[in-house]
């Protein structure tokens, strides 16, 4: 039986991997390691990739980051959160924003340090990336589209960062990363529409507010279509192995949230779309698997 201290303890540490979204952390350096074994590095023999110290310290500087991101993240929109998220809210406030602010400082300052230990270009990308995290979360994020672009393009950077690594400028990574982008900016569109009372409430002036909820459907409605684009693409142009019956899934997917899209009219809605376009995100990064079966049978270790 836990004692009242350790059961707060515990609820305190609760609290702090709820601020962080410890879980979206893992997923997404789940994903840059997958993607570095199968898809940017698939001729390197397997303890090759996964051992390489540089690649550790790229996912971890990468983790690090995007942990305290969330951090400052949630800081600033404190207050919008209480409106829109009551319930994760109260479990955040169990961790006091100065404590907060002091693991956003940690975290960033352990993250130039793993950089160090790459090169000083490392060091300029992540002191960047961190700025960048901080300027969107502080004034970008309240400025129509401007907000929800350089938000898609911030998720898609610990990626980036691996690839110039490995030096792989295939075709086929471009056009995987125009589809998570695409995917990624219509999820941050839908969470506008999700957050609506919030954001008005806060004077956060997000496409929706500003020029309706209408257009906003219609923007992402735009967006969701040009996003079976490289769908498309990776399935009939590009060796992709099994992963092709992914697209085909992702295909009937977006097909469904087009049309909860433009009939949907409340919040829980909005959540549903939200939570079935992650579902993509996160299925497509274990997908990355059936790029190629064999590989992941038989590889050489």
């Amino acid at each position: 039986m836990l004692s009242r201290k350790n059961k707060l303890l515990l609820f305190k540490l609760l609290s702090l991997f709820s601020v962080v979204r410890g879980y979206n952390v893992l997923i997404i350096t789940l994903a840059q390691y997958l993607a570095s074994i199968y898809i940017l590095a698939p001729d390197w023999p397997l303890r090759k990739v996964v051992l390489d110290i540089n690649l550790f310290l790229i996912v971890t500087a990468s983790a690090l980051v995007i942990a305290a991101g969330y951090i400052i993240n949630n800081f600033y929109d404190a207050e919008k959160d209480l409106i829109n998220k009551p319930t994760k809210s109260m479990l955040d406030r169990l961790v006091s924003q100065k404590f907060k602010l002091t693991t956003y400082f940690v975290l960033n300052f352990v993250s130039i340090v793993a950089a160090s230990y790459i090169s000083f270009k490392a060091v300029v990308f992540f002191s960047a990336y961190i700025f960048g995290i901080w300027i969107y979360s502080h004034k970008l994020k309240r400025i129509p589209l401007v907000g929800n672009l350089v938000s898609a393009t911030l998720a898609i950077s610990p990626f980036f960062v691996v690839f110039v690594y490995y030096k792989n400028f295939e075709p086929v990574i471009f056009v995987h990363a125009i589809f998570l982008f695409l995917l990624i900016l219509s999820r941050e569109m839908i969470k506008d529409l999700e957050n609506l009372a919030g954001d008005i409430a806060q004077n956060y002036k997000t496409f929706a507010v500003v020029y309706g909820v209408s257009k906003a459907k219609l923007l992402i409605g735009c967006l969701l279509l040009f996003t079976m684009i490289p769908a498309y693409l990776l399935i009939h142009d590009f060796k992709v192995g099994y992963m092709y019956l992914y697209f085909y899934l992702c295909i009937g997917l977006i097909l469904a949230v087009l049309v909860l899209l433009f009939r949907g009219t409340s919040k829980k809605q909005y959540v549903y779309m939200h939570n079935l376009l992650k579902l993509i995100i996160v299925l497509g990064v274990f997908s990355i698997l059936l790029i190629d079966v064999d590989l992941v049978l038989n590889r050489v270790i």
